[in-house]
C-alpha cells in the first residue's frame, strides 16, 4: 500500500519538465540563505536591542523565539500551499513578504512591536523556503540535481555562519546611525534584487495531483511544535514557570495525536499534511535523523561561542564573528568537492565528516582550555578550519539523502518537513547546549563551561558518525 501511494500521486503530465538555470538558481538559494542569516544576525545585536528599547531579557527572547518557532511551525504547510497553487508564486509571494517585515522590524519603535514584526518575518520565510527545495527538485536531474544540492548545503552552512560575522559588522559600523536596525534593514534591498532575478528566471512548477490543506494536522503539528519550542527557548529567560512544565507535558500527547490521526487520513486515501507513507522511504527517514544531532549542534555551538568570546574573552563582535571566519571559508570549499567526493566514496563521506567535526571541536576545546582568556582568531584557527571542513562533509550530502527518493509531486511536502526538522533542531540547540553552558558558567566558570560544552556536542558528533554507517552506501 505504501509503494501505491508514493507512486500514485506522483505521475507526471506528458508536459516537458521546467529546468532552472543558473540564475534561477542562484535566486533560489539567495531566498533560501536570508531567513538563516536572520535566525543567527540577531545573536549579536540582543544587547543593543534591549538597550534601546528597554527590553527585558524574556523579551528579547521572544525577538528570537518568535521568529524561529513561527518559521518551524509553518513550514510544512509552506509546502503543501506551493504544491497546491504553485512554487514560484508562492516563492515571490514569501520572498515580498519577508522584505516588507524585515522592514517592519526595522522600523519597529518598541519591544513588543518588534516581536509581532519577527513572528510574521519568520511565518513569511516559512511560505518562501520550501519552495527552494521543492523547485530544484522539480526542474533538476542527475549531475545537475547533485551540483545544486551540494551549493544548497553550501549556502546554508555559509548562511548561519555570516549571519553572526554579519550582524558583528552591521551593529558596529552603525550604518547612518541605524544600530541594530541595520542587521534587518539590509534585508530589504538584498529582497527587492532577488524578487526581479526570481521573476525572470525560476520557472513555475506545482504538484500535478494538488492535495487540499488538511486542516487537523495542520492545528496538531502546529500545537505539537510550539508545546516543545515555546517552553525551551523561554523557559530560562523566565525562570521556568509551572506553564513551561505543563507545555513540555503536553508535547508527547499532541506528537502523538497528530501522527494517529495523519496515519489515519494516510490510510484512508485522504490527504494528510505530513503523510506517514513518507517515513517508509528509508532515505528520508535516515536522513531526518541525521539532521538532528547536527542541526542541534551548529546552532548550539554558534549561540555558546559567541557568548563565550564576548562575554568571556573579551571580543567585541566582530572579533568574535571572525574568530569563526576560518570555518566559514573552509566549509565553502569542501562543500563544493563534496559532489565529487560522494560519487567516488559514496555516503561514507557523512562519516569521515563526522570525524573530522570531532577533531576540530576537541582542537577548539583544548585552545579554549590552555589560552583562556586569550582566545581568538589564531588560537581557534586549526579547530575551526578542521571543524568546517567536517561539517561541509555531512550536511550537502546529509539534504541529497534525504531527498533522494521523495517523488517529484511530493517535492513541497519532502522539503518541508526536512527544514521543519532542522529548523526546530536549531531551536533546540540554543535552548539545550545553551541552557547548559549558561547553567555552569556560575559554578565553573566561562572557561570550564565552554569547554564541558564544546565536549557534550562531540558527543553528539560522534553519534552523527555512527548513526550514518546505515545510510545506503549509494544516493539516486
Amino acid at each position: 500500500m505504501t509503494e501505491t501511494i508514493l507512486t500514485s500521486r506522483s505521475v507526471r503530465s506528458p508536459q516537458a519538465t521546467p529546468s532552472l538555470g543558473d540564475l534561477g538558481l542562484f535566486a533560489v538559494l539567495l531566498a533560501a540563505a536570508l531567513p538563516l542569516i536572520d535566525f543567527f544576525i540577531v545573536n549579536v545585536a540582543l544587547p543593543t536591542i534591549g538597550t534601546d528599547l528597554a527590553a527585558s531579557e524574556s523579551v528579547l527572547e521572544l525577538v528570537v523565539a518568535g521568529y524561529g518557532v513561527a518559521y518551524a511551525v509553518l513550514l510544512v504547510l509552506g509546502g503543501r500551499l506551493g504544491d497546491l497553487f504553485g512554487r514560484r508564486r508562492l516563492f515571490l509571494a514569501g520572498m515580498a513578504a519577508f522584505g516588507l517585515t524585515s522592514l517592519a522590524c526595522g522600523l519597529a519603535p518598541g519591544a513588543w512591536s518588534l516581536v509581532a514584526a519577527r513572528v510574521a518575518q519568520g511565518a513569511s520565510a516559512a511560505a518562501m523556503v520550501p519552495q527552494v527545495l521543492a523547485t530544484i527538485q522539480a526542474t533538476t536531474t542527475g549531475a545537475r540535481r547533485a551540483r545544486a544540492m551540494s551549493l544548497y548545503g553550501a549556502t546554508a552552512g555559509l548562511a548561519m555562519i555570516a549571519g553572526q560575522i554579519l550582524g558583528g559588522v552591521l551593529v558596529a559600523a552603525d550604518l547612518a546611525g541605524t544600530g541594530w536596525r541595520s542587521v534587518f534593514l539590509v534585508n530589504v534591498p538584498v529582497v527587492l534584487a532577488g524578487l526581479l532575478l526570481a521573476a525572470r528566471a525560476v520557472p513555475e512548477t506545482r504538484s500535478q495531483h494538488p492535495e487540499p490543506v488538511d486542516g487537523p494536522g495542520t492545528v496538531l503539528l502546529a500545537v505539537s511544535l510550539l508545546t516543545l519550542l515555546v517552553p525551551l527557548t523561554e523557559g530560562r529567560a523566565a525562570g521556568w514557570p509551572l506553564w513551561t512544565w505543563l507545555a513540555l507535558a503536553a508535547f508527547p500527547l499532541a506528537a502523538g495525536t497528530f501522527y494517529a490521526v495523519e496515519r489515519r487520513a494516510d490510510r484512508l486515501g485522504r490527504t494528510p499534511l505530513v503523510p506517514p507513507s513518507l517515513f517508509h522511504l528509508a532515505s528520508l527517514r535516515r536522513g531526518l535523523v541525521l539532521i538532528l544531532p547536527f542541526s542541534i549542534g551548529f546552532s548550539g555551538f554558534m549561540f555558546v561561542v559567541a557568548v563565550a568570546l564576548q562575554q568571556g574573552a573579551g571580543l567585541g563582535p566582530v572579533a568574535a564573528g571572525l574568530a569563526l571566519s576560518p570555518l566559514a571559508v573552509v566549509f565553502f570549499v569542501f562543500s563544493l568537492l563534496g559532489p565529487r567526493l560522494v560519487t567516488r566514496y559514496g555516503t561514507r563521506v557523512v562519516t569521515a565528516g563526522a570525524a573530522l567535526q570531532g577533531l576540530g571541536l576537541a582542537l577548539m576545546a583544548l585552545a579554549a582550555w590552555h589560552f583562556w582568556p586569550h582566545v581568538g582568531f589564531l588560537e581557534l584557527l586549526p579547530g575551526a578550519a578542521v571543524a568546517g571542513a567536517g561539517q561541509a562533509l555531512q550536511l550537502p550530502v546529509i539534504y541529497r539523502v534525504v531527498l533522494s527518493e521523495v517523488p517529484p509531486a511530493r517535492a513541497g511536502v519532502g522539503s518541508g518537513v526536512m527544514i521543519t526538522t532542522q529548523q526546530s533542531s536549531l531551536a533546540l540547540g540554543v535552548a539545550t547546549l545553551g541552557t547548559l553552558f549558561l547553567a555552569l558558567v556560575p559554578g565553573l566558570g566561562m572557561r570550564d563551561a565552554l569547554v564541558i560544552t564544546l565536549l557534550t556536542q562531540l558527543a553528539g558528533v560522534l553519534v552523527t558518525g555512527l548513526l550514518s554507517l546505515r545510510l545506503p552506501r549509494t544516493i539516486g
